[in-house]
């Protein structure tokens, strides 16, 4: 049970009019001026960080030494004859770069290729290899970890339809790789010169959002969670965390790992690149709760909150526990509070 005073300011006497009569005074409702319900809903509560669009961190591409019938060993570099244009997009199977006027394709993989191919090898590096020849079209070998004839035969097919010298045979130095289709951003050799060293350097195909998250942020994130980002002109796209950095970067303004944000609408993106961005990250959520507006609250002179009441023409306060608070609703529970319940609202 609740004690509520009620304080009222009132006239120290009552004027009497002419005739003794007593001038009428207006009923004062008990009725707040507005009314609310309280609902359930699922509140939650939000972060938003600074990230820069743009096609993420560059990686170079550099030319791999020749193993030598992978017994190791660098053969001749042979020279640069051929460079993709700054911008442009290399896909799986397409020349990378040109030396000796032979093309360079690049193939996708995480494994660099580090000795000669040829029958009876066997490993991880002849299934990426052999991933690659069945992606772009070639047949008549099993995709495994074996580089059996049918291996070099399809080899032999991919070496035709490159122009190249048809061996059989795969060095490093005569393919290029990453780990998927790349966009050139710079080129760092240029045409003539010996083919060694850094060719390029390269960015994703597709745009994402990479956020410098401040560390004591870092449980807001997680791999697949759904956040929203704001683009320069307003416009909302949904976006999922695909990778979170483990590497943190100290400056004058803390200490961030990066965060990397897939987005679900790249056309929605326009031409923009290296442009700043707002993330929306959820802090905080609490799941088929009462709520009512914030506006709702009365401060009780015991201390903490409560809400009034209304029940037809009657009302009556009743102290409630406050939980989350999120977009000018906030979580309450209290004696009899319950969805429907009506509360006044203050003017």
């Amino acid at each position: 049970m609740v004690a509520v005073t009620v304080i009222a300011v009132a006239a120290g006497a009552a004027a009497r009019g002419i005739g003794g009569k007593r001038p009428s005074t207006p009923a004062r409702s008990k009725l707040p001026p507005a009314t609310a319900q309280v609902t359930k809903a699922t509140l939650t509560q939000t972060e938003r960080v600074s990230g820069t669009l743009g096609y993420g961190a560059t990686s170079a591409l550099s030319v791999p030494t020749a193993a030598g019938g992978g017994a190791g060993g660098a053969g001749p570099s042979g020279t640069i004859t051929w460079l993709p244009d700054p911008g442009s997009v290399v896909s799986r199977g397409k020349p990378a770069y040109k030396v000796d006027d032979k093309p360079v394709p690049l193939i996708y993989g995480t494994l660099p290729l580090y000795r000669s191919l040829s029958a009876g090898f066997t490993g991880t590096d002849v299934k990426e290899l052999e991933q690659n020849l069945s992606a772009l079209g070639y047949t008549g070998f099993t995709v495994d970890d074996q580089y059996s004839a049918a291996t070099a035969t399809a080899v032999k097919k991919w070496q035709a339809d490159l122009g190249l010298t048809t061996t059989g045979t795969v060095d490093p130095s005569q393919v290029a790789m990453a780990p998927d289709a790349i966009r050139v951003v710079s080129l760092k050799a240029g045409l003539g010169r010996p083919a060694t060293g850094d060719v390029l350097t390269y960015a994703a195909t597709v745009r994402v959002v990479t956020i410098p998250l401040d560390v004591g942020l870092q449980s807001l994130v997680k791999t697949g969670l759904a956040v929203t980002v704001t683009l320069p002109d307003g416009k909302v796209v949904d976006g999922t965390v695909q990778a979170i950095g483990t590497a943190a970067t100290t400056n004058d303004k803390g200490t961030t790992i990066d965060v990397i944000v897939g987005l679900s609408d790249p056309n929605a993106l326009g031409t923009l690149d290296n442009a700043p961005v707002g993330v929306m990250l959820i802090s905080g959520q609490a799941t088929d709760v009462l709520v009512v507006p914030v506006e709702a609250l009365l401060a009780l002179a015991e201390g903490g909150y409560g809400v009034q009441v209304v029940t037809g023409s009657d009302t009556r306060y009743v102290p409630v526990k406050t939980g989350m608070f999120a977009n000018g609703r906030v979580e309450i529970t209290g004696d009899g509070i319950a969805a429907g319940t009506m509360v006044g609202v203050p003017a």
